[in-house]
Order: structure tokens, then sequence, then C-alpha cells
């Protein structure tokens, strides 16, 4: 590998990922395709093609980015000295998420069609840092609750995670949404994703 390449290739990644972030702030996945970010990037567009072989390989390193960030925080809550409570544990976990809207949006609306149309090599890299986040909410968790099961803490995540991939439809509801709910006579309650992040954290450890 040449002097500097890796960094080169670091930084055009970085560069490629940026863009389609700044995009999606006003575009909708389906609208933001390859020409889209090439637009938006200093170097040519067919370049993109040496780091990213889909628009949904791109997406998935936005999204492992987010992972690695919440990351970041989960592992300064498991490394913290002191007791942490489940109202801490609750309150911790519905402060950072509700920092994460892009997170919950991607994996909410298009996780599948990312995921389907990656690398299998673009995947396990994405699914590295996903582990990872399981491993530290169940770091947490023991922390909190050591009197837990290997069982029970299982129940938690698989209660938990599904819950997080369906938060964005339920706290981002458009003027559309809104005003179709009204003719249908639904009766929709407002809700932010830090409130029903601690609703259910407390529920499930009660």
């Amino acid at each position: 590998m040449p002097k500097g390449s890796k960094e080169l290739t670091d930084a055009r990644r970085k560069e490629i990922v940026d863009a389609c972030q700044e995009l999606y702030q006003s575009m909708s996945f389906k609208e933001i395709t390859i020409k889209e970010i090439g637009k938006v990037i200093s170097f040519t567009r067919t370049s993109i093609y040496n780091y990213f072989q889909t628009k949904e390989e791109i997406f998935l390193a936005l999204l492992q980015r987010e992972y690695a960030a919440w990351n970041e925080e989960l592992d300064q809550a498991a490394e913290k000295t002191g007791t942490m409570t489940v109202e801490d544990l609750a309150e911790f976990l519905a402060e950072t998420l509700s920092r994460r809207e892009q997170m919950l949006k991607l994996v909410a609306m298009n996780m599948y069609e990312i995921e389907e149309n990656s690398s299998l090599e673009c995947l396990v890299e994405f699914k590295k840092e996903y582990r990872r986040t399981v491993e530290l909410i169940d770091r947490c968790l023991r922390k909190v609750r050591p009197d837990l099961s290997d069982r029970e803490c299982w129940e938690f995540k698989y209660e938990f995670f599904p819950f997080v991939y369906g938060i964005y439809p339920y706290t981002s509801v458009t003027e559309k949404q809104l005003e179709a709910m009204k003719e249908a006579g639904f009766t929709y309650v407002p809700a932010s994703v830090s409130e029903t992040v601690r609703m259910l954290v407390q529920r499930l450890l009660g």
C-alpha cells in the first residue's frame, strides 16, 4: 500500500458518509442516490465506487458510525465507578437515545433494504459494532441488577432492541399522518424518545 493511501481512503470514506448524512437531513432514503452524493463531495462521483459499491453500503457505514458513538457513551456508563440504579439506567438510555434520532430513523425505516443491498464484508463490520452495543447493554444491566440471570438479561435485550427499532415512527409523526389519524378518529398521544425509553426500561426492570 503506497504511503498515505490508508489516510486518503479513510478521509474519502468519511467525506462520502458525511455527504450522505448531510443529504439525509432534507432528503428521503429513496431520493438519495450515488449521483446526489457525488454532487457534494470534492472528488469525482465515479470514484465513490472505489470505496462503496452501493448507496446502501454508505448508509450502513453511517449507521455503524452512529452505533459507535452510542457505544462510547455506553462504555463510559459501564466503566463508571459507583452504583447505578434502575432509574439511573433508564434515564441514561433515554437521554443518549434521544440524541440518536438519525440512528433511530435508519433502523426503523430502511434497515432491511440497507442490509440486503450491502456486501457481506460491510455487513460483518457493522454487525461487529452492533454486537458491541449488545454486550455493553448487558454490562450495564448486570451493573444495575447483578441478581439477574443470563436468561433474564437475554429477555430484556430481546424486548429492548426491537423496541428501539420501532421508536422513531411513534415519536416522529408528520402533519399528513396527524391529519389522517384525526379523520380516522384515532387519538394520538404525543410522546418523546426519552419518555418512551424511560418508561420501557423501568417497566422491564421493575
